[in-house]
């Protein structure tokens, strides 16, 4: 099994320069090739069979621990651009999604709850699943993606709050100018796919 980079087929985005899209991008390749990198040494190291010594099995036990970072990283950043394909989409209130936003956020909405999550101080992820269980969505600050997602839920929404996302464009101080640019350009529609997925 090899992942292969997707292409992301993103407009001129509304504060984001193409400069930080293109170093965002490049860090994403990164994740893909350390996941393929990985799947392969492992599997290298799985020819050994019983002639394993225990240096290569501690080698092993590290990469199996690595992988999760590697592999998190791909898929929440792919999570991310696809949110940005096709240009800035509102939330459609006629959509499943709108109903479960309006059920849990009220008239404040999902938009203002992901800001006051994204101004969360760190680094990390805002991530909004849906609990297909208890028929809820959850909006959640995730300090590194290997660790702390909610296990087995869908991931609706994924916004970067790494400073990787807005360093080109913006320093940390100016945090918020970036969670307005990722607002300026989100596609909602890929969110409500994602949503109507899980009914």
């Amino acid at each position: 099994m090899t992942y292969s980079t997707k292409t992301f087929n993103l407009p001129a985005l509304t504060g984001l320069s193409e400069k930080q899209i293109k170093v965002h991008l490049a860090l994403y390749e990164g994740y893909v090739k350390n996941v393929n990198l990985i799947l392969e040494t492992l599997k290298g190291y799985a020819a050994y069979g019983d002639k394993a010594t225990e240096g290569d099995k501690l080698a092993i036990a590290e990469l199996r621990r690595r992988f999760g970072f590697e592999f998190d990283g791909m898929r929440m950043h792919e999570y991310y651009f696809e949110q940005f394909q096709q240009g800035l989409t509102l939330l459609n209130p006629e959509r499943a999604l709108a109903n479960a936003v309006a059920e849990k956020y009220g008239e404040k909405g999902l938009e203002v709850h992901i800001r006051e999550v994204a101004g969360t101080r760190g680094i990390g992820w805002v991530v909004v699943y849906k609990d297909t269980v208890a028929n809820t969505i959850h909006t959640t600050f995730v300090g590194d993606h290997e660790v702390g997602q909610l296990a087995g839920l869908p991931i609706l929404l994924a916004l970067d709050m790494w400073e990787h996302a807005f360093m080109v464009d913006y320093v940390p101080a100016e945090k918020k100018n970036y969670i307005d640019a990722f607002f300026a350009n989100l596609n909602w529609s890929v969110v409500e796919k994602r949503f109507d997925a899980t009914i």
